[in-house]
């Protein structure tokens, strides 16, 4: 089995958007260099970001997000973004009417069932869980193996958490990765078991 990672493009106190779902400067960092992220060209950052997101991205076998981020991107359009397999979906409420069966997203009813299905399609590669409400519930459940988060000089001062609600303490390693690129800061810690 792969590792699982919580992860987002994070404000300097905590929030992944404003209360408005807005991402506001949050994602800068990703039009602030010369190098291709991806094949697109679309996303361009410094040698230092490219050398550390393109090799995790690689690493990516599934995603598991939330419904709310899911509406909000209607699905990606049923491609899951940075060429990833899988997504998988956590939902209360079946898959939309109309929606692709052949689009690789998988709705489920639970952190726990979400990580089972994640981890049967990653096989030994990542499973990626977003940050926010999702990811801070499969954290409180003892499922995370790490903590990943870019850093983006921006107070938000409120909005959607990093954690989600949480409310309960976590330890964390110090981190074993810290990369400075243009207008962001990756860092990442293990979760202390």
């Amino acid at each position: 089995m792969g590792k699982v990672v919580m992860y987002s493009t994070v404000s300097v106190d905590g929030f992944i958007a404003d209360q408005n779902d807005q991402v506001g400067p949050l994602f800068d960092w990703m039009s602030s260099g010369e190098v291709p992220l991806d094949e697109t060209g679309q996303a361009k950052v410094s040698q230092a970001s490219y050398d550390y997101t393109r090799p995790y991205w690689d690493q990516i076998g599934v995603t598991i997000v939330g419904r709310h981020v899911f509406d909000m991107t209607d699905g990606w359009g049923g491609t899951p973004p940075a060429g990833i397999d899988h997504v998988v979906v956590v939902s209360h409420r079946p898959m939309p009417k109309g929606w692709r069966p052949e689009a690789p997203f998988h709705f489920v009813d639970g952190v726990e069932a979400a990580m089972a299905k994640a981890q049967e399609l990653a096989g030994d590669r990542t499973v990626e869980v977003a940050a926010g409400d999702v990811g801070g519930q499969v954290l409180a459940a003892g499922l995370v193996d790490e903590v990943a988060m870019d850093v983006a000089p921006v107070v938000f001062g409120s909005g959607k958490r990093y954690f989600g609600s949480v409310d309960a303490q976590h330890l964390l390693e110090d981190p074993d990765v810290v990369v400075q690129g243009n207008r962001v800061l990756h860092v990442r810690y293990r979760v202390r078991r």
